[in-house]
């Protein structure tokens, strides 16, 4: 009798293992999608706003509405991933945006393409908290580190395939297909949601989530610290994306130089996430990780602000793969370390609304400034060291009424 319980003991063990494993796999591959919705998007947007009548001015609003809801999907979406967990929340989000995508093809006007991108940034605002409020509750403090450099590696992936499959399916077909792509990738990852995804958080949980919890998250100095980190590190990548195309033009190389230093940072990130290297993030703390990200980020923009020929970009951009890789994980992994199952849906809102409010300011202030003074790198290469000497005094003043009050 104590043998056969010993054996289904053994037996549940193991099928729980196998549950888990299924299902931290899927949160990776909820995370390639969620994002590659994005990057697809980055080189068919705006030629296909144009394409529908709309001016410079209404192009550039499509562009940023999506960042710019996305924040509000964030924090809401946030809130009500506590209150209702982790599952509904996700395969409501993912629903969602299936159904906005197959809007797109039937937009005629600029107008209605806004309105339509306002829906979209709102709906995909709910997947990323979502996704990493889950890896948050099922991974183990201890190898959190690990994990949270998988997720960046999720991203990575997307951020390589998305614009070059966008730009690809566009040439050779309608724009319109595109969109339809991303949307029938939406309804099989709703149906592997439903099968494979179990929800970690219970019902008793879910009734401590309230409003109220969700003002002491922006008071939570870790959870801060983290937003701060994510906010210099969209600055960053805003400024790349607008001025190093700019930057290659103006020392006579042709655009597809662009494609490849862009590629070089990710690929370069993706072997620090993928490699043995990634054991650093559970040997170090993630502050130290995150401010000499911070620091190899603003020397590498430097260098690109001066760069003159390939190979100078081809090292910085080396530089910045390498600097992105110890910040991507080690501030979500802080986001993480800091929260509990009942308010992490809400602290991951409040700090992916940083992060896209990053890539709006990267973007636009890299424009107003290059108008105006002409060295944007050189500018985000400010912001992100007074970020990280923001990040430094609050990490000391933590830790020193931490010591106060042990």
């Amino acid at each position: 009798m104590f043998f056969l319980s010993e054996k289904n003991l053994s037996y549940d063990i193991i099928r729980d293992e196998s549950e888990e494993f299924m299902m931290t796999r899927m949160l990776y591959i909820i995370i390639v999608v969620s994002f590659l919705d994005t990057f697809i998007q980055l080189p068919i947007i705006t030629p296909y706003a144009i394409d529908l009548g709309a001016s410079h001015m209404l192009t550039g609003a499509i562009v940023a509405i999506y960042s710019l809801t996305n924040m509000i999907g964030n924090i809401v979406g946030g809130h009500f991933i506590d209150r209702f967990g982790r599952k509904q929340m996700l395969l409501l989000g993912v629903i969602s945006v299936a159904i906005i995508l197959l809007f797109y093809p039937l937009a005629q006007t600029g107008m209605q393409l806004l309105t339509i991108r306002f829906l979209h940034g709102l709906a995909g605002g709910v997947l990323i908290p979502a996704a990493f409020a889950f890896i948050g509750d099922q991974t183990k403090k201890q190898t959190r580190g690990k994990t949270m450099a998988f997720t960046g590696a999720s991203i990575g992936i997307a951020a390589i395939l998305g614009p070059a499959l966008g730009g690809a399916m566009a040439a050779q077909s309608k724009v319109e297909h595109v969109f339809i792509f991303v949307s029938i990738l939406f309804v099989v990852t709703s149906v592997l949601i439903i099968k494979y995804v179990k929800d970690t958080y219970t019902k008793t949980d879910r009734g401590k989530a309230s409003l109220r919890k969700f003002f002491p998250i922006l008071k939570n100095p870790f959870i801060m610290q983290a937003s701060l980190a994510a906010f210099a590190l969209m600055v960053s990548n805003g400024t790349l994306a607008f001025a190093l195309p700019l930057k290659v033009e103006d020392i006579s190389l042709s655009s597809a130089v662009t494609g490849m230093l862009l590629s070089t940072f990710g690929i370069t990130a993706l072997i620090v996430f993928l490699t043995p290297i990634n054991r650093i993030y559970d040997r170090f703390s993630p502050v130290v990780l995150v401010l000499t990200g911070i620091g190899l980020i603003s020397a590498s923009l430097v260098v690109v602000n001066y760069m003159s020929n390939f190979w100078v970009g081809f090292i910085a951009m080396i530089v910045y793969g390498f600097g992105f890789a110890l910040i991507f994980p080690s501030m979500n992994r802080m986001v993480a370390d800091a929260t509990t199952e009942s308010n992490r849906g809400k602290a991951y809102g409040v700090f992916y609304a940083f992060f896209s409010l990053g890539v709006v300011a990267g973007s636009t202030c890299s424009g107003i400034v290059s108008q105006y003074l002409g060295m944007p790198f050189i500018f985000s290469a400010l912001v992100m060291f007074m970020c990280g000497l923001l990040l430094f005094v609050m990490t000391k003043v933590t830790q020193k009424d931490t010591s106060c009050l042990d």
